[in-house]
């Protein structure tokens, strides 16, 4: 992992950290990737049988889809986590 995503998920821990009072909490995903349902698959098995909800729009020329995942996490090194395991699913963008 390089240096500047490093930097991104240190400061995301502390801000995740410095939000939230209360651990579990809710937290919303959002993602966008090319338009494949592959793809979509991917990043919903990830969430699976974590009672996640789900949804996905697709981009109005269709080229892409936003999938937004509302789930409950126990941490924030579990949100990060996730957005790790995430992140090699090709051409994926977190927001």
């Amino acid at each position: 992992m390089d240096k500047k995503t490093e930097e991104f998920y240190t400061r995301l821990k502390t801000e995740l950290e410095n939000t939230t009072e209360k651990w579990p909490a809710e937290y919303l995903y959002k993602f966008i990737v090319p338009a494949s349902e592959e793809k979509i698959a991917l990043i919903e098995k990830a969430f699976n049988d974590m009672g996640a909800v789900i949804t996905t729009n697709k981009s109005k020329n269709g080229n892409y889809s936003s999938v937004s995942i509302n789930v409950v996490m126990p941490s924030a090194d579990a949100i990060i986590e996730k957005y790790k395991e995430v992140s090699t699913i090709e051409g994926i963008i977190s927001l």
